[in-house]
């Protein structure tokens, strides 16, 4: 049955009124819980490239929202139906992170293996603000968590800074290699990764762990530093020259996956074309309008190739992302990819640090912690 509860202090929200105003701070006094419902006290958010999007106006969405759907927390309330992911029952004390998607588990899509793309989705950090379900982002003192959500626990020792991207970049990244690694193993193979991102190089990292010979490719040379550091072969900037060359100078034989993280028009075609015999293109980071690419569909025959799109993520592949990042967190730098740290009152200021690109990602914490 639904309930209606009051908790002390308030809990606070962000609301985003449109592209060049001010976020208004919002009091949201009552939770409004439904069956499998929680609140999450937010320990740490971080700002994607979504948010930059949305907040600059190149990603559609309807305001009063809030936005923000990479965070970590500690559960503060539950209602007795509220499980993890693994159908063990959720509990207050809890630290978690949690699907950026709410799926209905009952629809078409979902009965078919892709609640991510549930007929019936909702999106933490891309729906108006509604009566019911006010904190339904990241940047805020809480958030509301709906039964549908994909819930996993993560472990204490891990920072908050490092655990937030989980949420979205880690997960995304798991649901990538899935799909790569589905079609045969990269073990021992050539694999692109084209874009370094915080979406590439945790794709990077993993494909390092997994035993692959990586060669990244961005055009900023910091950004080409840091995946050398997470483990790739080679990182070469795209623009300089043909990266087919440099891989035959390195004695790399043709890449059997590429993954393409940066969303470029003229990159999506390279990862294609790259490709050697039987290779899969993984596209993850064409989620804006944008030109289309011109395919060889010759060469996609006779090479035997096959392209693949990752969109949004299952819970499964959030629990791998949860599990890869406890065993390499503090083998790998992926505390050096959140920089600086703002508190939520801070967050106009947040976003436009974020938004010059100086850092993989930008840190929100809330000023009010939990005892």
């Amino acid at each position: 049955m639904p309930s209606t509860l009051r908790f002390a202090p308030t809990p606070i929200a962000m609301a985003w009124k449109g592209p060049g105003l001010p976020h208004e701070t919002v009091a949201v006094p009552q939770i409004h819980f439904n069956e499998g419902d929680a609140l999450v006290e937010v320990e740490y958010a971080t700002i994607c490239g979504s948010d930059i999007h949305t907040t600059s106006g190149h990603r559609s969405a309807a305001p009063p929202l809030v936005l923000g759907h990479e965070q970590v927390g500690r559960v503060v309330a539950a209602t007795p139906e509220a499980v993890l992911h693994d159908g063990t029952s959720l509990k207050v004390g809890d630290r978690v992170v949690w699907t950026v998607t709410v799926s209905c588990g009952d629809c078409g899509t979902c009965n078919r293996g892709l609640p991510q793309k549930c007929e019936k989705i909702l999106k933490y950090g891309h729906e108006r603000i509604g009566r019911g379900w006010e904190l339904n982002g990241g940047f805020a003192t809480h958030v509301h968590v709906k039964a549908g959500s994909g819930i996993t626990r993560v472990p204490e020792e891990i920072p908050a800074a490092i655990l937030a991207p989980v949420s979205c970049a880690t997960a995304t990244a798991a649901a990538a290699l899935r799909a790569a690694t589905r079609h045969r193993p990269i073990d021992g193979a050539t694999v692109l990764v084209s874009g370094a991102g915080m979406v590439g190089l945790s794709i990077i990292a993993m494909a390092v762990s997994a035993g692959a010979k990586v060669v990244a490719l961005d055009p900023a040379p910091e950004r080409r530093a840091m995946a050398l550091k997470f483990g790739a072969a080679l990182a070469l900037d795209p623009l300089a020259g043909d990266a087919a060359d440099a891989l035959d100078a390195a004695d790399l034989a043709e890449p059997l996956a590429a993954f393409e993280a940066s969303g470029a028009p003229a990159a999506v075609k390279s990862a294609i074309d790259s490709l050697g015999i039987g290779g899969i293109a993984v596209l993850v980071g064409s989620v804006s309008p944008g030109p289309e690419v011109g395919i060889d569909p010759e060469a996609i025959i006779r090479g035997l190739k096959s392209i693949v799109g990752v969109h949004n993520y299952t819970a499964d592949d959030l629990a791998d992302a949860v599990d890869f990042m406890f065993l390499k967190w503090n083998k790998m730098p992926f505390a050096d990819l959140v920089g600086p740290r703002f508190f939520l009152h801070e967050l106009d200021k947040a976003l436009e640090t974020a938004k010059t690109g100086a850092d993989v990602r930008v840190g929100i914490q809330p000023e009010r912690t939990t005892d």
